[in-house]
């Protein structure tokens, strides 16, 4: 219970038992390949208030019961799968938003503090239902039990290995779920923070969760802490009971564990065969239920949040969830913070752009009114358009790659919709991504001598913005698609492609009928020409020529020669829109399709 000053009680969170019954698993090897049965017909149970383990050799069907369990797996899977509260039997749809999944690897954040990321877990998890003091309260509470108070003002990164264990597991714990599943939880941490990561698991189902992990090879000491075991070797249950009950009951088939040896050891030795094949008797034998404990003693050591509050005395709470509109504005406010920090994407990239704008003006000096210069500043449009293309894409490439797990983690465990995830990344880029585009084409434009119009530099500008959005879609739609590297060197490709049907390096005048068409398909066209239009077109002035004669002096002369028209910058813009539009959609498809597949 909360023992401070606030009108706000916290009960136990709900008890929720989860049986299974004849579970078969099985999947194919290879694109045709034969069918292998992982899970072959096991059966169990893990109870509410006790710390479950899933133990077992390598390959034996560990993960995969777990998957099952969590929901993650569903196909080609035969069998049953209850969860019980009280007397009452549902399926697992009406409880997979009370449950949590904590992987292996700690996803977190490293530009966040521990209490800030703690905090936008509250946001989204419990939306206004609590106060913001009602909210730090509980996080408090959670980060106390946690030991984790003093490391409140630490950012993800300066974490140890089992401070992120422990902060995996606090954020999920925000709520008060009543099922949490960890897949190998003690992995990467030593021996004592092992110990110390069993310990708080056994802690918190003391107080009425059904806590449930997967774990290899235990201590002794971790083994014993284990209320229930469920062992598995080549797909097929050969022990579910307490830890303590182990080396008695492989006594009763005239298997003795050597003294002073760990039982978690011996165990494993057993069910892989070091011993002799006994996996049959084994698997006969695991079915008699009398190897389980009577049922550990629960206590109220801690509670979380739960989403109904009410005690004698003070005031009833109802905790919802938020909608998913107060969720997008938490999440705006999280890639607004997270943009500004990461100085290698904001404030590296301004400088940048700041930079090569100045470079690229300096280089093309008064080529936008020199009309003897006219075919150096066609170049200058060239290098800007492939410029932008690329500072875009690439980082756009590796984007949600970098955030994949972090996005798997809290997508799965229902902290939000891929759509309001996206739109808040959508939101919050796209100001940035403009910005960038304004400063280069500012720089830029100013040193180059372009038209000194405000019309023309607005119609310039716009047209590098929808060249860096459409970029940067193209390479979001890459990075969900294809891996990093594929992706970057696909990019790459996909711009000089691109740049080759721009109407520069080939003229459209000079090209088939065919390749005329397929030039339509490159959005390198279409901002080249809205860019040749803002600067050439309507009704430009004459321009001044220091020689004699200038070819170009008539811009109407250079847009003809170049087959494009003067006046389709609106075409233009709306096709680049469109193509923006299209990509960032399809990109969504793609993501939410990597995601289902996770």
């Amino acid at each position: 219970m909360y023992q401070r000053s606030v009108l706000l009680s916290v009960p136990k969170s709900q008890s929720i038992d989860i049986e299974f019954k004849d579970l078969d698993y099985t999947v194919q090897v290879g694109f045709r390949g034969p069918k292998k049965q992982i899970l072959k017909e096991i059966s169990g149970s893990f109870k509410s208030g006790e710390l479950s383990a899933i133990m077992g050799p390598s390959g034996s069907g560990k993960s995969s019961l777990l998957n099952i369990l969590t929901g993650l797996e569903r196909k080609n899977v035969k069998g049953k799968v209850s969860y019980i509260h009280g007397k009452v039997e549902k399926s697992w749809n009406v409880y997979k938003k009370q449950a949590c999944y904590i992987l292996q690897d700690d996803q977190l954040n490293p530009l966040f503090s521990v209490n800030e990321v703690m905090r936008m877990a509250a946001d989204l998890k419990l939306g206004h239902s609590l106060n913001s003091k009602g909210k730090q309260m509980v996080i408090d509470d959670v980060l106390e039990t946690l030991d984790l108070l003093r490391t409140k003002d630490t950012r993800c990164d300066k974490l140890s290995g089992g401070q992120r264990k422990r902060l995996s597991i606090a954020l999920e714990l925000v709520d008060n779920p009543p099922v949490v599943f960890l897949d190998e939880p003690t992995t990467g941490l030593d021996s004592l923070s092992s110990i110390q990561c069993v310990f708080m698991l056994k802690s918190l189902a003391r107080s009425g969760r059904t806590i449930v992990c997967t774990i290899h090879q235990p201590s002794a000491a971790i083994y014993d802490m284990f209320d229930h075991v469920y062992m598995l070797a080549d797909g097929r249950c050969m022990y579910q009971g307490a830890a303590f009950n182990t080396v008695s009951y492989f006594g009763t088939l005239g298997l003795h564990c050597p003294q002073y040896h760990n039982p978690a050891d011996y165990a494993i030795e057993v069910v892989s065969g070091e011993h002799g094949d006994f996996s049959h008797h084994l698997s006969a034998a695991s079915e008699d239920s009398s190897w389980r404990s009577s049922g550990p003693l629960k206590s109220d050591k801690f509670n979380g949040i739960s989403r109904t509050h009410s005690q004698e005395g003070k005031t009833t709470v109802l905790i919802t969830s938020p909608s998913e509109f107060t969720k997008f504005l938490v999440l705006v406010r999280r890639c607004t913070i997270q943009l500004y920090r990461d100085w290698t994407v904001t404030h590296l990239k301004l400088l940048l752009h700041f930079l090569v704008g100045a470079l690229l003006g300096a280089l093309f000096t008064d080529s936008g009114s020199d009309g003897s210069k006219t075919i150096s500043n066609i170049g200058f449009l060239i290098a800007t358009s492939v410029y932008l293309c690329y500072t875009s894409m690439m980082p756009a490439v590796l984007k949600f790659p970098s955030e994949l797990p972090v996005l798997r983690k809290e997508h799965f465990n229902n902290w939000y919709k891929l759509r309001t995830y996206y739109a808040a990344f959508i939101i919050t880029n796209t100001p940035v991504q403009m910005v960038f585009a304004i400063v280069y084409s500012s720089i830029s434009y100013y040193l180059s001598s372009q038209p000194m119009e405000w019309f023309r530099f607005l119609m310039f500008a716009s047209s590098a913005i929808l060249t860096t959005l459409i970029a940067e879609s193209f390479g979001l739609v890459l990075g969900t698609t294809v891996n990093p590297v594929n992706g970057t060197f696909l990019g790459a490709i996909s711009v000089c492609a691109m740049l080759i049907f721009a109407g520069f390096l080939v003229l459209y005048t000079h090209m088939t009928p065919f390749w005329y068409m397929v030039s339509y398909l490159s959005y390198l066209r279409y901002s080249m020409e809205a860019m040749v239009s803002a600067l050439y077109g309507y009704g430009r002035e004459t321009m001044f020529c220091p020689d004699t004669y200038c070819h170009y002096r008539i811009p109407q002369t250079l847009i003809n020669e170049l087959g494009m028209k003067g006046d389709g910058f609106w075409f233009d813009m709306a096709m680049l829109t469109i193509n923006t539009v299209v990509l960032q959609s399809i990109a969504y498809c793609t993501l939410k399709r990597k995601l289902n597949r996770f």
